[in-house]
């Protein structure tokens, strides 16, 4: 089935970036889909500004948030959403993280435990001010949802044996909560959406949604 090209925004996760592994999938099995997946700051701040230039630069049909960078693309209107393993409770606890991280040794230790990947990677910084942002990142995501979430496409993916999920980091009971129960659908992997459901259901969700905005402009 041929799709007019189009550009799809990717909001990678904590610690990815311009190589990180899902994107690359979807570049290689989706010729005919222009994926942007570019490296964003960890200062949520600074994230939200550059995000909201390449959504202004590229206009894209619809926007993709992983993980962490869900919370980013629940800053964004105007466009359909797909999400990878929502992490909505992840601002809270990296806004408690930043009265720990003035412990001396605390940010070296968060550094050796959540290291990017060699290559175009987000490079993790956890400095008490940086951290301390992700609270109004949070508060900022919320307000987008209350005052136009009825307005755009929300749809999930979550991993059974996404390990985030005993932490409360990803939360499906919380994403009930915001966008009821047939706004998500759950797969039997990981955190990591592994390849075999990146072909089977988040590719063919990419396109039933883009072929439905197509029809809607024709």
């Amino acid at each position: 089935m041929t799709i007019i090209p189009t550009n799809i925004l990717y909001i990678h996760g904590m610690g990815g970036g311009g190589d990180s592994r899902i994107p690359r999938l979807l570049k290689e099995q989706m010729d005919d889909v222009q994926v942007i997946v570019r490296t964003y700051s960890f200062d949520p701040e600074i994230a939200a500004n550059q995000i909201a230039a390449w959504m202004e630069e590229l206009h894209p049909a619809l926007v993709i948030g992983e993980s962490l960078g869900s919370i980013h693309a629940l800053r964004l209107g105007g466009v359909p959403h797909l999400f990878v393993s929502p992490s909505l409770g992840a601002p809270k606890y990296l806004y408690t993280l930043s009265f720990l991280a003035y412990i001396p040794g605390v940010p070296r230790l968060c550094g050796w435990i959540w290291h990017p990947r060699e290559g175009d990677r987000q490079q993790l910084i956890f400095r008490p001010e940086i951290l301390r942002k992700y609270r109004n990142h949070e508060k900022a995501a919320l307000a987008h949802i209350r005052e136009h979430g009825q307005e755009d496409l929300y749809f999930a993916f979550f991993g059974t044996r996404d390990h985030y999920r005993r932490s409360g980091v990803v939360s499906v009971r919380l994403w009930e909560k915001y966008f009821g129960k047939e706004s998500y659908k759950l797969y039997e992997g990981t955190h990591f959406m592994e390849e075999t459901y990146v072909s089977a259901l988040l590719i063919p969700k990419i396109r039933e949604i883009l072929i439905a905005k197509i029809a809607e402009n024709a």
